[in-house]
């Protein structure tokens, strides 16, 4: 074995081994298979070897390579961020501020605001403009930690801005070294050209945007807003199914301001994930576990809404497999994978390792890539991020506090805290 960088005397390896083909369950999500003194080989941007210091170092038929001696460090696969809208133009302090004063989501988004005020800037912004502004996002989230992002149009609601976004999207690709995942969300909202005519654009989606994004090959995942009030369940299942017959894989925002049957539909049409449900009932959850159905939550957003939390508790004891995510959009401006953490564990209830194990290898099976990603194990991409902390727990214990001591993505040291 020659590799080109070694990580050596690391504290501990949480390598989340062994769950590459199907994602982490009920007690199973605190199992981080931590290796103590460890150490991993890295050569051209794959893991090759993974183990104690002692059993790496002496399988290494060379001295050219560079060594990190991680004495006091946890070591972690790094965090896959399954769902972020992480390309929009303009802001909406204005919709913040209106929420303040106790206006309700639905309310905002009647008076011209919420994504219909994202909608506005987003279409009279240019392809290059969204990529710059989600660059510099993206760049933050690298800070912390985040090696792998998803990231949804849906804020263009025509086929002209939603390629737009796409394009965009992909666009990122040359620009970071992390894994970019695109969605297609043109069934974010009814756009303000459709108002009351929700089913002549439910055509639109079907007939022409699905088919011309398929084309344009700029989507792996067809996304829809399942919601009352936006699309109901048969207008959605007609979305994605289509979506579907496309070629893409599917995911579903479900749930989550009232109980509307989004979870059900996942699980009918074979979504890899679900996404918020708040407000999902046991039979929908229910048949998420059994069709296999990622549940991906999304705290940063009930804290920005200031309503209830999902019941992850409850999902993880029925070995629902559970992701989490920031859900990073102009209404839940949370980049921070750590701030997540916080809330899922004081919110939620999650125990901290098993927020290890939503933000690594099942949120790497919620975008349909654990073959690669989320966790530390030969022949996977070396996506990597060292702590600056003495074990799991600690990242909860100290809440919201960006720990990233080190970011590797792919083989190279991307981000340390003394720099880029």
């Amino acid at each position: 074995m020659s590799p080109n960088l070694v990580l050596t005397n690391i504290k501990q390896v949480a390598t989340l081994a062994g769950y590459s083909d199907s994602p982490k369950t009920g007690a199973d999500m605190k199992e981080l298979s931590i290796i103590e003194d460890g150490a991993i080989a890295i050569s051209n941007g794959i893991i090759t070897a993974v183990g104690t210091t002692k059993d790496v170092l002496s399988d290494i038929e060379s001295d050219t390579f560079s060594q990190m001696d991680l004495p006091s460090m946890l070591v972690l696969p790094g965090f896959v961020d399954s769902h972020t809208h992480l390309l929009f133009a303009g802001s909406r302090e204005q919709d913040f501020a209106m929420k303040l004063d106790g206006m309700s989501y639905m309310e905002i988004l009647n008076a011209g605001g919420g994504i219909l005020n994202t909608l506005r800037a987003t279409r009279d912004a240019s392809q290059m403009t969204l990529t710059g502004n989600a660059f510099g996002f993206a760049q933050r989230m690298i800070q912390e930690g985040t090696t792998a992002i998803e990231a949804k149009s849906g804020y263009g609601l025509d086929t002209k801005n939603e390629i737009k976004m796409l394009q965009a999207i992909n666009d990122l690709r040359d620009m970071l070294p992390t894994e970019i995942t695109s969605t297609f969300l043109g069934a974010h909202a009814v756009p303000p050209e459709y108002e009351g005519r929700t089913e002549d654009y439910v055509d639109v989606i079907v007939e022409e945007m699905i088919p011309a994004v398929a084309r344009s090959g700029t989507a792996e995942f067809c996304d829809v807003f399942c919601e009352k009030g936006v699309f109901d369940v048969e207008q959605s299942r007609r979305i994605l199914l289509k979506g579907k017959e496309h070629g893409m894989k599917l995911k579903v925002h479900a749930d989550e301001i009232v109980q509307l049957g989004g979870a059900e539909l996942a699980a009918e049409v074979g979504a890899v994930s679900a996404d918020h449900l708040l407000m999902a009932s046991d039979d929908g959850l229910e048949a998420m576990r059994k069709a296999g159905t990622i549940a991906t939550l999304l705290p940063g957003t009930a804290f920005s809404l200031d309503t209830e939390y999902a019941r992850a508790r409850e999902m993880i004891e029925m070995e629902l497999p559970v992701a989490l995510a920031t859900d990073f959009n102009p209404n839940c401006a949370n980049e921070s994978l750590f701030f997540t953490t916080a809330l899922a564990c004081y919110k939620m209830k999650m125990h901290p390792r098993e927020v290890i194990s939503a933000l690594t290898i099942n949120a790497a099976h919620a975008i349909d890539k654990a073959d690669r990603l989320g966790s530390i194990e030969v022949g996977k991409r070396a996506d990597i991020i060292i702590l600056d902390c003495p074990n799991p727990e600690y990242l909860a214990y100290r809440f919201g506090m960006n720990l990233v001591h080190t970011v590797i993505v792919n083989g190279q040291v991307v981000h340390t805290r003394f720099g880029t």
